[in-house]
């Protein structure tokens, strides 16, 4: 299973993968796990994180929720609006300050985890922690196939990226038992949410962009992001 799977994979094939991917590599390695909102990333990137460790990797994990913009960036285009969550959701500038560029092969290693306190809707400036010169960076999050975060040459920054591919059908109402939020798609106050994941998927066909990807639409026990 070392080359790249053609079709979806299920979610134990995808971490068998990435894990024969990861082994032979030296150095830091970044890895993304992407998805919309209630696909599981968090259980799939702390199930990766927790499988590599056991096999004798460093692992930094790295929650792109954890670098949102303050909540009058996020919602100057108006809380309703999907073009808003689009683009203001999260803070690319920190972001590739404090985890991108220090934490890539040739960086620093000196890299802070958060930048913000989403439940405070307060800044963080943690102290600066020091990666080791060989580990693997899992990061977590939406958009992270946006073309902000491609290099120069257009190529995408990460070592290794996955795409969790789940309908809103599921999605959505794994939120809704996470969050008490709407579990219905359609519903109007889930509009900015979904349309505004639809409008990245439109824009960058993150399935098209990913090294892999993993059909998670089966049930969680708990819900995640």
């Amino acid at each position: 299973m070392n080359s790249i799977p053609a079709e979806p994979v299920s979610r134990a094939e995808g971490i068998t993968w990435l894990k024969c991917q990861l082994r032979p590599r030296a150095g830091r390695t970044m890895v993304a796990v992407d998805g919309v909102d209630g696909s599981g990333k968090t259980s799939f990137a702390d199930e990766l994180a927790e499988e590599l460790r056991e096999s004798g990797t460093k692992v930094i994990r790295i929650s792109f929720d954890n670098f949102l913009n303050p909540a009058a960036v996020r919602h100057a285009q108006g809380t309703t609006s999907p073009e808003g969550f689009f683009d203001d959701t999260y803070d690319y500038e920190r972001f590739i300050d404090d985890v991108l560029e220090p934490l890539s092969r040739d960086g620093s290693g000196r890299f802070r985890s958060a930048s913000y306190d989403f439940a405070k809707e307060e800044p963080l400036n943690p102290p600066w922690s020091l990666a080791p010169d060989h580990a693997v960076v899992v990061v977590d999050g939406m958009f992270l196939h946006r073309d902000t975060l491609r290099n120069a040459r257009g190529k995408k920054i990460w070592d290794l990226s996955v795409w969790l591919d789940v309908p809103f059908d599921v999605s959505v109402p794994r939120m809704a038992r996470r969050d008490g939020t709407p579990s219905d798609p359609k519903d109007a106050r889930n509009a900015r949410y979904v349309k505004g994941q639809e409008l990245y998927i439109a824009a960058c066909q993150p399935a098209t962009r990913a090294d892999l990807v993993v059909d998670n639409a089966i049930d969680l026990d708990t819900p995640d992001a």
